[in-house]
């Protein structure tokens, strides 16, 4: 893979849609060759003859863009259900399945990975969240993974992904879960790694003022991290902003970062999200002025 920096394709969301939309856009508009799918763009679930459709029109315009897809990942559509943590589990078998139909999807496109949060356990009626899951739900979800890791092989996948999350519902959401996780996971038919996000790992709130760093998880997952989001941050929530914005992350100093914890060589992706009402001539001006600053910084690390 030649370029380090990518774009997750959030942003592009109910507005630049189509496999040709989007890959002129990133290429000719951004400079940028390559992107991480989101699976708002395209729903798993819709027909099969549909869906093989759109896979392959992501090869051809990608090819013809010179645009390589990374990985693709849920996006927030299917990300607002709890998914293989939720009470019901049949709830959770539907989610099993719809990623199962998204690894074949990703196959057919020619896109070797998919990732992105696992799921959440629900609310307890007291409002206070519960502190750990419980044990027969966790080891339902390791049970899933290793169902997963075995459909992903099947479909020709290299790797999978999952991205913690600073909410003490979803899991994992510290990094001793993090490596608990892995350490339970080792050996799946498809190896599982992390992706881990600026946004997620500096959340104030959840960790603390001094324990909310990205430090601590680059140094702790080591090799389990596979990939990284940014995206700026002021630290009390999972903002999403560009870097337009003012806040908490400093471009060149997340270069220094990744490569003093052994994360140079890993791929990094700007994810933002914006109001759906908002103008796409705005969206893309501060996307673009993002990517002016990003790009080189992660060029010269």
């Amino acid at each position: 893979m030649s370029e380090r920096f990518g774009v997750n394709l959030s942003f592009c969301v109910k507005r630049w849609v189509t496999p040709a939309l989007w890959a002129r856009l990133v290429r000719e508009e951004l400079g940028v060759g390559l992107v991480q799918l989101s699976f708002d763009l395209v729903d798993p679930t819709w027909p099969d003859a549909l869906l093989d459709r759109q896979a392959h029109a992501i090869r051809e315009a990608t090819a013809a863009h010179d645009v390589t897809v990374h990985s693709a990942f849920i996006g927030l559509a299917h990300y607002t259900y709890n998914q293989l943590l939720h009470p019901d589990s049949a709830v959770r078998d539907v989610a099993e399945a719809w990623l199962g139909r998204a690894y074949r999807f990703a196959a057919l496109a020619g896109i070797p990975s998919v990732g992105g949060p696992l799921g959440a356990i629900a609310s307890r009626p007291d409002a206070h969240e519960a502190d750990a899951i419980d044990a027969a739900d966790y080891a339902d979800l390791l049970a899933r993974m290793h169902r997963l890791a075995a459909v992903a092989k099947a479909h020709g996948l290299t790797e999978l992904y999952v991205e913690p999350t600073p909410m003490r519902r979803e899991w994992p959401s510290t990094i001793a879960q993090a490596e608990q996780m892995m350490a339970d996971v080792r050996g799946s038919a498809v190896s599982w790694r992390y992706c881990v996000d600026w946004g997620h790992a500096t959340f104030e709130p959840l960790y603390g003022r001094y324990r909310a760093r990205m430090e601590g998880w680059l140094e702790a997952l080591g090799d389990d991290i596979g990939m990284l989001h940014i995206q700026q941050t002021d630290g009390q929530y999972d903002r999403h902003w560009d870097f337009t914005e003012a806040g908490m992350v400093e471009p060149t100093a997340a270069v220094a970062l990744l490569a003093h914890t052994g994360h140079g060589d890993k791929p990094v992706f700007l994810e933002v999200f914006y109001p759906f009402e908002r103008d796409d001539a705005s969206v893309l001006d501060v996307v673009r002025r993002s990517v002016a600053v990003l790009k080189p910084a992660f060029a010269r690390g």
